[in-house]
């Protein structure tokens, strides 16, 4: 019913809207509006955008996308934008028929990770209903695509600023590639066998992939379902039985399932520690390491770094 309201509320906002932006200044004069859904997407149209956008993300710090309904302030946030840039593949979970509503009314919408990287570059996961891992930006060289995706698509907006967004799209990409090298240097100082990345939700897939790791997740690749007690008592057997030193907590996740499972391996006899939190979903605040994403990805891997590769196998 709440769906079925939104998607009303969007009609009626796009019809009203109208001939405001009939009357709004041409975007050659102004910033290009976009409204972003998470902060990790919202980051990426600064990164790209720079001066020429002005942006608004719907989702601060430590938000859940998998559990974020869009309000109707949102809604009116993206009817009175030029651009809506999220995710796709399913991270937004619950704003599907809000996308869907406004590209049909002609408002423009990009799904970044839809239209960035192919088919055959992304995970299949049957615990994610049969579709796509969404987590695309845990691979940075998969986010670069991201990067001239998103360039591309502002400028198709105003090409007068088309080559602008180009370059601003390739100077990304090249930081892109100095953290996708960055990681790769520190995940050499962990031995191979110790490589085992165990966190809240199981968001961390095309990081492992890229990067040598395997990942192990209580909850599936969505947080909307929890993790039950024999989802528990199983990871507590795996990590008491292959002795892993840690275990990690999200930023935008409850921390209480792995506490659980160390809660779970203690009984086992095995004493598993917290490593640290990390982020997944969701950029960290302006006062955080992870105020960004070039600062997140190199957060996380020294995060991980320092708790696999000291870690004891007590």
């Amino acid at each position: 019913m709440r769906s079925a309201a939104l998607c009303i509320t969007v009609l009626g906002l796009l019809m009203s809207c109208t001939s405001a932006e009939e009357e709004a200044p041409p975007l050659r004069d102004r910033a290009i509006k976009v409204v972003a859904t998470t902060s990790i997407v919202a980051d990426l149209v600064r990164a790209v955008g720079g001066s020429e956008v002005s942006v608004e993300s719907l989702m601060g710090p430590g938000v859940d996308p998998h559990l974020y309904k869009a309000s109707a302030r949102d809604v009116n946030k993206m009817v009175e934008s030029d651009i809506v840039v999220y995710n796709g593949l399913h991270l937004e979970g619950k704003m599907g028929d809000v996308f869907e509503a406004m590209a049909e009314r002609g408002k423009p919408t990009v799904a970044i990770a839809e239209i960035s990287v192919p088919d055959s570059l992304l995970r299949a996961s049957e615990l994610f209903q049969g579709n796509y891992d969404p987590h695309i930006w845990f691979d940075a060289e998969l986010w670069a695509r991201a990067a001239h995706a998103l360039a591309n698509a502002l400028g198709a907006l105003d090409a007068t600023r088309e080559a602008t967004f180009a370059a601003r799209g390739d100077a990304y990409a090249d930081e892109l590639q100095e953290v996708h090298a960055y990681v790769h240097e520190k995940a050499d100082a962990i031995p191979g066998e110790q490589r085992v990345l165990i966190t809240s939700h199981d968001a961390f897939g095309y990081f492992g992939r890229a990067y040598g790791f395997e990942v192990l997740g209580l909850q599936g690749i969505s947080t909307a379902s929890e993790a039950g007690a024999a989802d528990v008592q199983n990871l507590a057997a795996l990590v008491t039985e292959r002795r892993i030193p840690a275990m990690f907590i999200e930023s935008s996740v409850s921390p209480r399932g792995i506490e659980a499972v160390q809660e779970a391996a203690r009984a086992n006899g095995f004493d598993v520690t917290i490593g640290g939190t990390l982020y997944g979903d969701a950029l960290g605040g302006p006062s955080t390491p992870a105020a960004t994403y070039l600062d997140m990805i190199r957060y996380n891997i020294d995060t991980i770094v320092e708790a696999l590769s000291n870690g004891e196998r007590n």
